[in-house]
Parts: structure tokens; sequence; C-alpha cells
């Protein structure tokens, strides 16, 4: 489709798809943060258990990349 091959449709998918579900997360947070009226603790700790999240991802992306290598 349009020169690419399927890998190269799928990887872009991941990459950008993932990329923007985890900036609509973090607005869906901040959100629920604000309207619980969480404090600065508790956004905190939203926050923080929603970046292991996203390290894990980067952390397979990289080694993925690195064993690919």
């Amino acid at each position: 489709m349009f020169g690419f091959t399927e890998e190269q449709i799928s990887e872009f998918g991941l990459t950008f798809g993932v990329g923007g579900f985890v900036l609509f997360m973090v607005f869906i947070i901040w959100d629920l943060a604000r309207k619980s009226e969480a404090g600065r603790l508790g956004t905190f700790v939203m926050f923080f258990v929603l970046a292991f999240g996203i390290l894990g991802f980067v952390i397979k992306q990289v080694l993925t990349w690195m064993l690919e290598k």
C-alpha cells in the first residue's frame, strides 16, 4: 500500500498510535485528578503509576531495537 510494506505500516502505527494513546491517557489522568480534587500528592501518584507503564513500553522498544542489530 503506497509503496510501504506491512511491517513498516505496523511499526509506524505502533509507535505513533501508542504515543498518541499515552498522550490521551495523560490528559485523562490530569482531568480526573482535577475533577476529583486529588491534591498534589494524589496527582503525583497517578502520574507516577502512568510513568511506569510508559517506561515499560519504552524499555520494550529499546530492547527490541537492540536485539535486532
